[in-house]
């Protein structure tokens, strides 16, 4: 079955509580744009992976990873969906990316039911920014090329990497990845996130 690697570019902040509008700028579907009003809020394109993905570790040395989160009390977005140590459980994954080499986190996570391809996404996003640790050095996502290849069964023990791959200034290149109980690939992303001086202007 034939997977397709999607490239989505952040132009703004998404609104929560807000009803976006989504534009197809070909017919075979292969530029969308999704918009608040008339302000262009992010635009998808179809991407390609091309390096090799991370490697993962094994389940029990994420579980020690995330008992070293350094997010725990200075979380620069408390409240994120993916990695907000604010979320409730069952409101939000809440993972908790932690060190397990230089360079490369790793979190656990154990779906209560099995997920919809969307909430992968969710899932392999934040771990790309605590490879940099932006606890210390706050950033947001701005491009992710990512492909998912399958989904979890509920209460499967998956692990998710993250690594830093490269800084040029305040733009950083990091990958992560999502895998299952058997070491099966779920889903992989390329991403370059951007440092910022003032997360509150993010609304998050």
């Amino acid at each position: 079955m034939p997977v397709d690697t999607v490239t989505v570019t952040l132009r703004w902040p998404p609104p929560l509580d807000t009803e976006l509008d989504v534009s197809v700028e070909d017919e075979r579907g292969h530029h969308v744009r999704l918009w608040d009003g008339e302000s262009l809020v992010a635009e998808a394109l179809a991407g390609a992976i091309v390096v090799p993905p991370i490697a993962p570790v094994p389940f029990d040395e994420a579980v020690v990873a995330a008992e070293k989160y350094r997010a725990a009390e200075n979380h620069p977005f408390p409240r994120c969906f993916v990695c907000g140590p604010e979320r409730e459980p069952g409101d939000g994954l809440r993972l908790e990316p932690g060190p397990v080499a230089d360079g490369t986190v790793a979190a656990p996570w154990v779906p209560d039911l099995v997920p919809a391809r969307e909430l992968l996404w969710a899932a392999l996003d934040c771990p790309g920014g605590w490879a940099f640790d932006v606890a210390g050095r706050p950033a947001v996502l701005g491009t992710m090329t990512g492909q998912v290849m399958d989904v979890p069964d509920a209460g499967e023990r998956c692990v998710v990497m993250g690594f830093a791959r490269s800084r040029e200034g305040r733009k950083m290149h990091a990958a992560t990845a999502l895998y299952g109980a058997d070491g099966r690939l779920l889903g992989r992303a390329e991403q370059i996130w951007i440092e910022i001086d003032d997360p509150a202007a993010f609304g998050r």
